[in-house]
C-alpha cells in the first residue's frame, strides 16, 4: 500500500527523531475587519517532542498570500462566539 505525503513519516527538524507527520490546519492572521483565515496550511507535527512547525517554503507562501490577500481571498461570513468560563 502506498502512503500519501501526509501519511509518510518524516524526521523532525527540531528533535531529529522519526515520526513527524504533515497535517493541514487553518491559521488566522490579523483581527477585526483585517482578519484573514488561511485554510489547509501544511504544518509538521512531531509526537516525540510535541513541536509543530512550518517549513521556510510554507512561511514564504503565507507571506505571499497575506501580501496579495485581495487576489487570493473570498469573502465568507463566519459565526463568532466568545468563550466564557463560569
Amino acid at each position: 500500500m502506498t502512503m500519501t505525503p501526509e501519511e509518510e513519516p518524516m524526521t523532525c527538524d527540531n528533535c531529529g527523531k522519526d515520526g513527524a507527520r504533515l497535517r493541514h490546519m487553518s491559521r488566522m492572521y490579523g483581527k477585526g475587519k483585517d482578519l484573514l483565515l488561511i485554510e489547509a496550511v501544511p504544518v509538521i507535527d512531531c509526537p516525540s517532542c510535541g513541536e509543530s512547525y512550518l517549513t521556510a517554503e510554507t512561511m514564504h507562501e503565507l507571506e505571499r498570500i497575506k501580501l496579495h490577500r485581495r487576489s487570493f481571498s473570498v469573502q465568507r461570513p463566519i459565526p463568532v462566539a466568545a468563550f466564557s468560563a463560569t
